[in-house]
């Protein structure tokens, strides 16, 4: 496994999954400038990596010996810690047609056939990262809120009780609807009117604090 790549644009990163180290590095070599690449060479290596840190995406290869990527993506989906990692799996030329359709009942979200033209898989590669820095900045933008409603909210009078567990109630919704994604229906636009919303709510119990 290799460490992340310095000079990638943010804290994003990429796991890439492939028993081949020419594979890896083909992967690498058209990956690398949208973010940090993590290679694995097997789907253990690669649920231990995924333990060990957040990633952005995952791209894993079908035809693996031992566990191969139709089991690594079911095993990635069932841990709380790893199933809201988008995966996208490869496989070769000579493909079986079941295999997309297998790929998706595991949790997959994208299948792809190598060889692959270079350009969509970072199209592909760059929607997910897009996704992640933006849930990402949400979930700051959420956790602020809570360090405001904790820090710089006081007691406040009677009147005020009703509106500050409104922003409280408000704000647990987002904290669930940014865990379980797409689950919810809501898009990141929604979230981010919310938040915004949120943010202007407590600024003014802050400032009807400081009267």
């Amino acid at each position: 496994m290799t460490a992340p790549q310095a000079g990638a644009s943010d804290s994003s990163s990429i796991l890439i999954v492939d028993d081949m180290e020419e594979n890896l590095v083909a992967l690498e070599a058209v990956l690398g400038s949208l973010a940090r690449v993590v290679r694995a060479h097997s789907g253990e290596e690669a649920l231990k990596a995924m333990l060990r840190q957040e990633f952005a995406v995952a791209l894993i290869d079908v035809l693996m010996p031992g566990m191969n990527g139709f089991e690594t993506a079911a095993n990635i989906k069932g841990l709380d810690q790893t199933k809201d990692i988008p995966i996208i799996l490869l496989t070769g030329a000579a493909v079986d047609p079941n295999y997309a359709y297998r790929g998706y009942t595991v949790g997959a979200a994208d299948f792809l056939v190598k060889p692959f033209d270079p350009w969509l898989l970072r199209t592909k590669v760059n929607v997910f990262l897009d996704l992640h820095r933006k849930n990402r900045q949400l979930a700051e933008q959420a956790d602020q809120l809570t360090r405001l409603l904790s820090v710089d909210v006081p007691t406040q009078p009677p009147e005020e009780q009703h509106r500050l567990a409104d922003v409280e109630r408000q704000l647990a919704q987002v904290r669930h609807m940014l865990r379980e994604g797409e689950k919810t229906g809501v898009t990141e636009p929604d979230l981010a009117d919310r938040i915004a919303v949120l943010e202007k709510a407590v600024g003014r119990l802050v400032e009807g604090a400081g009267r």
